[in-house]
């Protein structure tokens, strides 16, 4: 852990006195670091039913049009929060604004406890996802329904399931969930057909898959990218 300096270290009779206090405050940062993750563990409550993983809500809202960087991509997606059970999922989502009220450039993100939704993600660099443009107004449904598959882990692909996101658009919205392995093409095939029928979608639907290795690769970016900053999509699939 990384301390700042202490002036009275400029003194020889200070030096001992100095590296005390800097190992007791350092001790007691460490200490209050635990204790926090012990505090911050999140499990079933009583009586209630546990999902097979934890999972956090992310929220990010950008500026379109503004180049972005890495680092300012880190600043402003928000950790809404993470439940372990049903009950505390519901308890987090009635109280969230549904995707087709966003305005803007704005993303939900749902992923299992522990992975960020980057594309640089241990969990996720090697992966892709799959995407569905949307036309306006059917966000909402598709994407509570996308969530409510991957907390029923009805794809049944393992672990291979990283999170699925919604970003939120002027003329069209866009979903799209993530999977670990993209050179599985097993698994893809079946998250691809489970996707196509938890969301009810006609048999035309145009799906694209997108490695995360691709998507860092696109031309014109500050640095690795992600999935937010992404608007060179294929034409708009108005699904009925």
């Amino acid at each position: 852990m990384s301390l700042k300096d202490d002036d009275s270290g400029d003194h020889d009779q200070n030096e001992e006195n100095s590296t005390q206090k800097d190992g007791e405050k350092e001790k007691t940062e460490r200490d209050k670091s635990q204790s926090s993750s012990k505090r911050k563990a999140v499990v079933p409550g009583p009586a209630e039913h546990p999902l097979q993983y934890n999972y956090t809500f992310w929220y990010s809202r950008r500026t379109p049009g503004r180049p972005t960087s890495s680092q300012s991509y880190e600043q402003n997606i928000k950790q809404i929060g993470t439940f372990a059970s049903v009950e505390q999922f519901w308890r987090f989502y009635s109280h969230m604004v549904r995707p087709g009220d966003l305005t803007g450039h704005s993303d939900f993100h749902l992923f299992k406890e522990g992975i960020k939704p980057m594309w640089e993600d241990d969990a996720n660099k090697n992966g892709g996802k799959w995407i569905i443009r949307l036309r306006k107004g059917l966000a909402s449904r598709c994407w509570e329904n996308l969530i409510l598959a991957l907390l029923g882990e009805q794809f049944m692909v393992g672990e291979e399931i990283c999170g699925a996101v919604v970003s939120v658009r002027f003329q069209e919205d866009i979903i799209s969930i993530w999977n670990k392995t993209a050179s599985d093409q097993a698994t893809t095939a079946r998250i691809r057909d489970t996707l196509r029928r938890v969301l009810n979608l006609p048999p035309n639907t145009i799906m694209e898959y997108k490695t995360h290795t691709d998507s860092i690769k696109m031309p014109g970016r500050l640095g690795p990218q992600r999935l937010l900053f992404q608007n060179l999509w294929k034409p708009r699939l108005n699904v009925p």
